[in-house]
């Protein structure tokens, strides 16, 4: 009988903390390395989830306004956390933030250099999500 109490109190427990994540809007632990699970990932999040997710970006380039100094779009890119449908790592996948919420996504096959030769995504991220 004790066991059985026991057993309910963590289960109640365990459910509270699920609930409370999924209404808090949680962030994946993880983001899918397949371009359309990661593209539509990534549509959800904000700079700083990006950060906690993923780390700091390998390169960045940020656009400021020249009187205050306000970052209004940056560039990001990361390394070797992509694959494409044949399971191979695309060497760079570049994120184009606006504000605080990504707006492209490009799988590139070389060090970032080219972006032309990228298979690129426009992310439309749900306003129910934001």
């Amino acid at each position: 009988m004790r066991a059985q109490a026991w057993l309910n109190g963590v289960m109640a427990v365990a459910l509270l903390s699920l609930s409370s994540a999924a209404l808090a809007g949680a962030t994946p632990s993880k983001l899918p390395e397949d371009e359309q699970g990661f593209v539509k990932a990534v549509g959800k999040l904000n700079r700083s989830q990006l950060v906690a997710l993923l780390g700091e970006p390998a390169h960045a380039e940020d656009v400021k306004l020249k009187d205050s100094g306000r970052v209004v779009a940056s560039i990001w890119h990361y390394h070797n956390i992509n694959k494409d449908a044949a399971g191979a790592y695309y060497p760079t996948t570049e994120l184009d933030l606006i504000d605080d919420q990504v707006s492209v996504v490009v799988f590139l096959n070389n060090d970032g250099s080219d972006a032309s030769t990228g298979q690129s995504y426009e992310v439309q991220p749900n306003p129910a999500d934001l």
